[in-house]
């Protein structure tokens, strides 16, 4: 997504870690730059909007559910995998590994 206008932050950047600015968890410089980047961009600042809203929904919704740490480090190491663009395994990565079968 772009509006085609030229940016000091690329529309394809500011969406690829939305969710890392929505859950505060980038420096204050970057963040800086997305906000700066929402205010003169319409396009990314209303997909921001509607990527908060199901965020606070799903928070009402299944807000009260804690997730475990282990749970979550599979999950952002899957993600970290996608966004480098390398391999990621077939298997699911959130499940615990079978146990050996006895013969």
């Amino acid at each position: 997504m772009s509006c085609g206008e030229p940016h000091e932050t690329d529309c394809s950047e500011v969406l690829d870690h939305l969710y890392e600015f929505l859950d505060s968890e980038m420096p204050d410089v970057d963040r800086d730059k997305f906000q700066h980047h929402f205010e003169e961009c319409s396009p990314c600042l209303e997909k921001y909007g509607l990527e908060q809203a199901v965020k606070k929904l799903v928070k009402r919704c299944c807000g009260h559910d804690d997730v475990p740490s282990d749970l979550r480090a599979k999950v952002m190491g899957r993600i970290d995998l996608i966004r480098s663009g390398q391999t990621v395994p077939e298997h699911d990565v959130t499940k615990a590994p079978a146990a050996p079968q006895e013969s």
